[in-house]
């Protein structure tokens, strides 16, 4: 699998956004309360909590594709010259066309822009050189590993070079060598790029390993119970100095959602019974 390599100077981080007062309701059911947020230029943010506690929908939310019930998201800042899709997202399930080759599904992003063919052709092929996919360009979804798979989806959010990336358990369906090996990929990317992050997940672990800080919500319905501060930079917490301290910070998180976790399962499957 190869890594990821990034070309300075192509995504200058410009934007910031600024959540206040959001709240959201399904039919009666109450996902999120009075939840402000603020995501600086450049930041990588995580977003944890405990099962059905609104994470996703906050993302939804911030990125502009979900009317928030009450409150408002306010986005900051200017966007890129070359930017295509300034607040772009990478989910979990990959959601690649299967039809379609990893080359194809990088172009699909770019095909309602009015891109020459040599423009559009370059972005490709940028992305996948930056996403270590160039020998898997004429691969299908289904000839490529999991990983392989999301290296596609994150070639494809490169490609038209966005301001914020929008990031939805983006590792969860990988297993667990695969996802280091990735996570490791992605940060040196994001090290160079510092383009703006809001990254959903439900993994302590990642969480403490990318994030500038971390933005701990509460069970449904959603509030902030803190934002925790990881004060270690990110090239530094592989290396044994720093697994104390973010020992220290992973207990102090996991104290603050252990219970409610517990909770919320037992709420889940019992929503899940017929």
């Amino acid at each position: 699998m190869g890594e990821f390599s990034a070309e300075p100077g192509l995504s200058e981080p410009a934007m910031h956004l600024r959540a206040e007062a959001i709240g959201h309701r399904y039919d009666d059911l109450t996902v999120l309360e009075n939840v402000d947020l603020d995501v600086g230029e450049g930041e990588f943010l995580a977003v944890i909590g405990p099962s059905g506690c609104g994470k996703s929908t906050l993302l939804g939310i911030m990125g502009g594709i979900l009317a928030p019930t009450s409150g408002r998201v306010l986005v900051g800042g200017t966007a890129p010259p070359r930017s295509l899709n300034p607040l772009t997202y990478i989910f979990q399930d990959f959601a690649l066309l299967p039809w379609r080759t990893a080359a194809g599904n990088v172009a699909f992003a770019l095909e309602h822009h009015a891109l020459s063919t040599a423009e559009r052709d370059a972005r490709v092929a940028d992305a996948l050189v930056r996403t270590g996919l160039t020998e898997f360009a004429d691969a299908l979804p289904k000839q490529l590993s999991g990983g392989m798979r999301q290296r596609v989806g994150i070639a494809r959010a490169l490609a038209v070079n966005p301001a914020v990336l929008l990031m939805d358990e983006p590792l969860s369906a990988l297993d667990a060598q695969t996802r280091e090996l990735l996570m490791e990929d992605f940060l040196a990317l994001w090290l160079d790029q510092r383009v703006t992050v809001v990254y959903v997940t439900h993994n302590l672990a990642e969480a403490l390993r990318l994030a500038d800080r971390i933005c701990v919500l509460s069970r449904r319905p959603g509030r902030i119970k803190d934002i925790v501060p990881v004060p270690i930079p990110q090239h530094e917490r592989a290396g044994p100095a720093a697994q104390m301290d973010l020992a220290a910070i992973g207990e102090r998180l996991w104290a603050m959602i252990r219970a409610e976790a517990q909770t919320a399962e037992r709420e889940v499957l019992h929503d899940a019974r017929p």
